[in-house]
């Protein structure tokens, strides 16, 4: 059977592209890795995330502020048409500092990026006191934090069931445990072929295969220059909510457990964890909020960033292999919603398709 489109990869960029291009009308069939693969989508930090976005290509910093707004109409969607809530809260998120000097240092750059956003950059600074009225649990060596009011999290594996389970809902068809080998495209077709033999065959191909796209992607004419950074991760028992506000550092699950992290370590294709690293996670995370000094620790892990040499979303048609599409990004779960609702009319070549050409592969060519 030919589909209009085959996803290469089925963690929460394939699968928010597969739903948007469904919601078009468009055929799809989503290939999804074994439980082996690198899956960002299941150990990351859940944040629907706009400040620090951007600070030196404002393109990006608006493209995550129109998915942040998006995000509500995005998850109401989803919910009603599964019946799983994604836990989304957008009442805004801090990046506390233990330094007046980094706190000063960041506020010049968030005014400079702001004034090129035209002022569209809701962002306030709060000291310690005031920042102390907002979470009464916050530690004495936290002198203050930016307050930015475009952010937000949601729960990140709820996300991907409810893709999964509306993409199939949809008509699409989402084909678990496949490793592609490779892509060719013959007669005007791609023919997609799996380590078991299994091919399927589609108009057009969009890898958005995390990782994966080290190994495909040349294959399809893409650069693909992307690289793992990992990122650890801890979890605390559940807890009465003492956290009003998502950070960098912490946040508290609609469950009611506390999220630490995340570590940011070049270390290859190892999603392991470290006792160096839970351990300077731990000591930040009780710095920032103490009484997570009494809280039990009931789960860690590590996982792989997907990473553009400056740290940016890549959106490229291949120019060898017209048809395949690389779409790849860190944001995941923050550009989920415009990945859903926007990105579609990119891929579809339509009269409304933003202009995404500064996240070309183009940036990245030598000169």
């Amino acid at each position: 059977m030919l589909s209009d489109y085959a996803i290469i990869g089925g963690g929460v960029v394939g699968l928010s592209v597969a739903w948007g291009l469904l919601r078009r009308g468009r055929s799809v069939t989503v290939l999804d890795g074994g439980d082996g693969s690198f899956r960002a989508s299941r150990g990351n930090f859940g944040l629907v995330w706009v400040q620090s976005k951007g600070m030196n290509q404002p393109r990006y910093a608006r493209w995550s502020q129109q998915s942040a707004a998006a995000w509500g109409d995005f998850a109401a969607e989803l919910g009603e048409a599964t019946g799983r809530d994604l836990g989304l809260e957008q009442k805004g998120g801090y990046d506390l500092h233990f330094s007046e000097e980094t706190l000063q240092q960041t506020v010049e750059k968030y005014e400079t990026l702001k004034a090129k956003l035209g002022g569209d950059y809701p962002f306030e600074v709060l000291g310690h006191n005031a920042l102390r009225k907002e979470e009464p649990h916050i530690g004495p060596k936290v002198v203050g934090a930016i307050l930015h009011h475009q952010d937000g999290h949601a729960n990140p594996l709820r996300l991907l069931l409810a893709l999964a389970d509306d993409v199939r809902r949809r008509g699409g068809r989402v084909i678990t445990g496949q490793t592609v080998t490779d892509v060719e495209k013959r007669d005007g077709a791609f023919r997609v072929a799996c380590a078991d033999g299994a091919t399927v065959e589609a108009g057009k191909v969009v890898l958005s295969a995390g990782l994966g796209a080290m190994e495909l992607g040349p294959k399809l004419g893409f650069k693909a220059p992307i690289r793992a950074q990992r990122g650890q991760v801890m979890i605390t028992e559940k807890l009465p909510r003492f956290i009003n506000r998502p950070s960098l550092i912490a946040r508290q699950v609609d469950e009611g457990g506390v999220q630490i992290g995340a570590t940011n370590e070049e270390v290859g294709l190892d999603d392991s964890v470290t006792q160096p690293g839970l351990s300077g996670l731990a000591a930040e995370a009780v710095a920032a909020y103490p009484v997570l000094g009494r809280a039990q620790l009931v789960r860690s892990w590590g996982a792989l960033r997907v990473m553009s040499p400056d740290g940016l979303p890549i959106y490229q048609e291949s120019v060898t292999t017209p048809g395949a599409y690389l779409v790849t990004c860190h944001s995941g779960i923050t550009l989920a919603a415009v990945h859903g609702h926007i990105l579609p009319s990119w891929l579809e070549g339509a009269g409304d398709a933003p202009d995404l050409e500064v996240f070309s592969e183009d940036r990245f060519a030598v000169s």
